[in-house]
């Protein structure tokens, strides 16, 4: 998807173009919800599937996706730019928050959701099952080569393995250097720093024999990747869920019914299997969100 990515500049003009378009005639409050989110393959998604759900619920929406990054989806809810966004329990904690990373879903939940009423005057709303953590994959053959299942084992034989992973998780503390204080070791023979979208093809070709992934990435199924397990539970949970302007909800009521019908259908499996037709099928995102969210939403039961 890097053809969709904007530079935070160049997020930031259209936004604030955006902003000088009258709300309605005669100084009238906004009788649109605009609805963001960030610039990759999920997210796009994500936004697409609750703008659908709004407009289902009989709400005229305006859809502002692909901005950027977590720092401009904020920067635009503060402004009144967007009124809601999809965004991950890990990030708001990690990333915006500053706090140090921890494992439990429930508590992470609690604590992100009271931070962002306290500190911004957003709501989260319910919670997807699904969790698009970080994670370590490697392929079916590096596995079998060295005995290779566990988070704990990768930190042993790190010297013997070659690492792909983007800048963020090299520096980040719920990254590489959290997971070398978690387990130890964690010293890798070689580095090799991937763009997100590259990763797996430097996987699959054999140019690192570990990669980053998320626990959504399409590309665990399609290539049958092996997915550590992170048996000590150091990386933090990332569910994804709207966050809401709180005074978004007071003017549209009706915002937490609609999209809090979608989240239970958001699964692993179906992220996997959404992301893949975008990234590995080429198909649009608002295509494959319209598919689901019709699915879902007129007959639930089949899903």
């Amino acid at each position: 998807m890097a053809s969709q990515m904007m530079t935070r500049s160049a997020a930031l003009r259209v936004l604030a173009a955006a902003a000088l378009i009258p709300a309605g005639c005669g100084g009238k409050p906004a009788s649109v919800i605009k609805v963001g989110s960030k610039n990759f393959t999920e997210e796009l998604l994500l936004g697409e599937m609750y703008s659908l759900a709004l407009e289902r619920a009989g709400y005229n929406v305006e859809r502002r996706l692909n901005l950027g990054s977590t720092q401009i989806a904020m920067e635009a809810m503060q402004r009144g730019e967007i009124d809601l966004y999809p965004e991950y329990t890990g990030t708001a904690l990690v990333v915006q928050l500053k706090l140090a990373p921890m494992s439990d879903r429930r508590k992470v939940f609690d604590l992100v959701k009271a931070a962002y009423i306290r500190q911004y005057d957003m709501t989260w709303l319910d919670p997807a099952p699904m969790n698009d953590m970080q994670a370590l994959a490697t392929t079916q053959a590096v596995a079998a080569k060295y005995g290779l299942r566990t988070l704990s084992e990768c930190s042993r034989l790190a010297p013997r393995l070659r690492l792909g992973a983007g800048h963020e998780f090299i520096e980040r503390p719920d990254g590489l250097p959290g997971l070398q204080r978690a387990y130890g070791g964690f010293h890798f023979a070689s580095v090799k720093i991937t763009a997100l979208g590259l990763k797996y093809k430097a996987l699959l070709a054999g140019d690192v024999d570990v990669a980053l992934a998320f626990g959504t990435d399409g590309e665990i199924d399609a290539d049958k990747l092996v997915v550590l397990d992170d048996d000590r539970h150091f990386f933090p949970p990332y569910q994804v869920a709207p966050v809401v302007r709180t005074n978004t909800l007071t003017q549209f009521p009706k915002i937490p019914s609609a999209l809090n019908a979608l989240s239970p259908f958001i699964t692993d499996a179906t992220m996997r299997r959404l992301n893949w037709r975008v990234d590995g099928n080429k198909e649009e995102p608002a295509d494959v969100a319209r598919d689901f969210v019709t699915q879902v939403l007129a007959n639930p039961a089949t899903t």
